[in-house]
């Protein structure tokens, strides 16, 4: 399908904008010169969008609201008129019960708005839906190498033999799985009848710099609040330390911003799966990273002492393959010493300590 070609022309609808990716995207699209219509549960989901970006791009942002995505219609007035959709709006559970409790919801979150799609997508050319690395590998206790043919068949398996007590990560992994495969077998199953295509993005952790509306550190988004915990206490998820568990891939919320957009322009995106990943990580690599700064002066407010993590080598178990993504996209990665100081900067300014 041919990508976007005239932002000023174009309009396009971002679900779940509100929230810390979607905000970044919604700014990158407004500078770019695209329309924004900006999906929202109800308009008081919207109104810190309203005062983010008022005066600066006139009438080029519309909040839409769209109540429960999970129904049956939710998108159908929202997809009309656009030229393409970001589709950002998912929940983070790690406290689902029953594995179904989260499972279901994300694959009606996929299809509700790709029915609305299919029925009012009139000048429709593609729609770029952020999944995750959740869905395509599980921790791995050894050393392998990801890519995007790769799936995370190991929590699903785990959901389907321990039920409600496979461990929340299961849930939420066996979910993003079930959800993006749902996607693309609506996709295909439906091509001969749409005149849009389907990328899929897969970030691992998504940390970085806030722009959304949050309002202590204690209300910061998962990611940012285990990033938060590594480096002023040391702890990574569970027990385990820091400098081996959970080795993953990290991103910085900025460049999977950007990403999106250029999923949209760039035509050879369209119809693929694409890991989005800067490198390795491990949550010792936060820690170093703040370390190895002038943090005190960068985050004068945080009177604590940082946290030094474990002494000892680093153990990365996952090798990421970002092929697809250097030959497609191109993003020039920040690193994580970039993010962190960015990090200590936007927090400092906001008057958190």
């Amino acid at each position: 399908m041919p990508a976007l070609q005239n932002p000023t022309c174009s309009t396009i609808l971002v679900t779940g904008s509100n929230g810390f990716l979607a905000t970044w995207i919604v700014e990158n699209l407004l500078k770019a010169g695209y329309n924004v219509r900006a999906s929202v549960r109800s308009m008081d989901r919207g109104r810190h969008l309203t005062q983010l970006f008022k005066g600066d791009f006139g009438d080029k942002l519309e909040i839409f609201p769209t109540g429960d995505m999970a129904q049956a219609g939710a998108f159908d007035e929202a997809v009309k008129g656009v030229d393409a959709i970001i589709h950002t709006a998912a929940e983070v559970n790690l406290n689902a019960v029953e594995p179904k409790d989260i499972i279901g919801p994300a694959i009606s979150g996929y299809l509700n708005l790709m029915t609305s799609a299919l029925k009012y997508g009139d000048r429709l050319k593609r729609i770029v839906i952020t999944s995750s690395c959740a869905a395509v590998t599980s921790y791995s206790d050894q050393p392998i190498t990801i890519n995007e043919k790769s799936w995370n068949d190991a929590s699903v398996k785990e959901c389907e033999e321990k039920g409600r007590d496979a461990s929340g990560l299961a849930k939420y992994s066996a979910s993003k799985t079930f959800a993006e495969k749902a996607g693309w077998d609506f996709y295909e199953k439906h091509k001969s009848e749409i005149g849009w295509d389907l990328t899929i993005l897969n970030p691992p952790w998504i940390f970085g710099p806030v722009l959304h509306e949050v309002s202590s550190l204690d209300k910061l988004n998962s990611s940012s609040l285990f990033w938060y915990n590594a480096i002023t206490n040391g702890k990574a998820l569970g027990d385990a330390s820091p400098r081996v568990s959970p080795s993953d891939g990290w991103v910085d919320v900025r460049d999977a911003a950007l990403a999106h957009i250029r999923s949209l322009e760039i035509e050879e995106a369209g119809g693929e799966r694409i890991i989005l990943c800067a490198g390795p990580f491990v949550f010792q690599d936060a820690i170093d990273a703040v370390n190895l700064l002038e943090s005190s002066s960068l985050w004068p407010s945080h009177k604590e002492p940082f946290a030094k993590g474990d002494d000892g080598e680093k153990e990365y178990k996952i090798t990421w393959d970002m092929a697809k993504e250097k030959r497609i996209l191109g993003i020039k990665f920040r690193t994580h010493a970039e993010m962190a100081r960015d990090i200590l900067v936007d927090w400092e300014n906001k008057g958190w300590n």
